[in-house]
């Protein structure tokens, strides 16, 4: 028997100071069984960090040909896509082939370090791609924020990320591995 997703609605207010961006999106995310709450809080962080009318969440898990999250222009063009984990650099030369741009957000603690040594000298070559860290401390602590409906309210400034939902607050600071050149 198939285990269903379990589905959580968000109200995202996004203050994003060094973008000058300012909305709110109000957001279903489907959690699919084997998702941990740190990633698909951390599906909804990035979305909040890269937060426009065209960004949107894709079929994630269940799907090998679709990235975590992406943006697409009006003619179907992949103009961003996001991937979190750890993925192969198989896989992000199909992503950095098919998108104008590629953001990667490793997490974890140990594996993520070892990944980002294993693959970093072989991503040089591409030039859309950006790769950041998030530590697995803040990740954990904002997991404690899922709540089936929740409000959630994200800042970002110089590229600190403030996330506040009922009366809890965390700050998380990406690390950037790679940027794009």
């Amino acid at each position: 028997m198939a285990l269903n997703a379990t589905i959580y609605k968000a109200e995202l207010n996004v203050v994003d100071m060094d973008r000058h961006y300012y909305e709110q999106h109000n957001l279903t995310l489907a959690q699919h069984p084997s998702e941990t709450a740190e990633r698909l809080m951390l599906r909804l962080l990035v979305f909040a960090l890269h937060a426009s009318e065209s960004m949107a969440f894709t079929k994630g898990l269940s799907t090998d040909d679709e990235p975590d999250l992406w943006q697409k222009s009006l003619s179907g063009d992949i103009e961003l896509w996001i991937e979190l984990g750890l993925p192969s650099e198989r896989r992000l030369k199909k992503a950095c082939g098919r998108s104008q741009q590629v953001i990667v957000y490793a997490y974890g603690t140990g594996a993520a370090h070892l990944w980002w040594q294993k693959i970093q000298p072989q991503l040089s070559r591409f030039k859309n791609l950006t790769v950041v860290r998030i530590d697995a401390a803040p990740l954990e602590q904002l997991a404690m924020f899922l709540t089936r409906t929740m409000e959630l309210q994200v800042s970002i400034q110089d590229a600190e990320i403030t996330c506040r939902c009922d009366d809890n607050e965390l700050s998380i600071t990406p690390e950037n591995l790679l940027a794009s050149g």
